[in-house]
């Protein structure tokens, strides 16, 4: 090797270019740029991971929001329905006031009557305040399965009474929006 071709490879390794970089076809700065590159993919990567790990924690937020309604709208409704077992227990004593009326309007006796009488309007408005709520009916309304409880058919009086209801054995109650109890009736066939 000459003393000019000593100076050239001098030269090349000093501007970073060997004859093993000449040979592989790259130089110092290609090998920057392919460094730039790897570590852009490596900020790239560190992106999507936290992009990834952003959107799980979304979802599991949503998820737990949705969790505390569900929990809160279920709770509303405990809260809604809570003395439903009270108040199932309670309707046979308020068809007895009734029954009990119906005998008490016989009676000679004005002053029973309207002392039993206020007896039962107090029992009915506590009930009522506490959500209870009778299902208004009677004889000739149209009977619908959903609502109505049908314990016999009888042969209709009229056409216009078939598929009618022509009496009620028991009346219904609804606490909200809940049917508690189906009122019992008589229809016509």
């Amino acid at each position: 090797m000459s003393e000019k071709e000593r100076a050239e490879d001098l030269e090349e390794i000093l501007d970073g270019d060997t004859p093993e970089t000449k040979e592989a076809g790259t130089t110092n700065e290609e090998t920057k740029t392919t460094e730039e590159k790897e570590e852009l993919s490596v900020e790239d990567q560190l992106r999507e991971e936290v992009a990834k790990e952003k959107e799980k924690f979304l979802r599991l937020f949503a998820e737990f929001e949705n969790y505390k309604k569900r929990t809160s709208k279920e709770r509303m409704e405990l809260f809604r329905t809570a003395g439903q077992e009270v108040m199932v227990s309670l309707l046979p004593v308020l068809d007895d006031f009734d029954r009990a009326m119906k005998e008490l309007s016989k009676s000679d006796d004005a002053e029973m009557f309207k002392g039993v009488e206020l007896i039962q309007n107090k029992f009915k408005e506590t009930l009522k305040s506490k959500g209870l709520q009778e299902i208004s009916i009677k004889a000739g309304d149209a009977f619908d399965a959903e609502v109505h409880d049908a314990i016999t058919q009888i042969p209709a009086p009229s056409k216009k009474m078939k598929g009618k209801i022509i009496d009620v054995v028991e009346k219904g109650f609804s606490l909200g929006d809940k049917i508690i109890r189906h009122p019992k009736v008589v229809v016509g066939n």
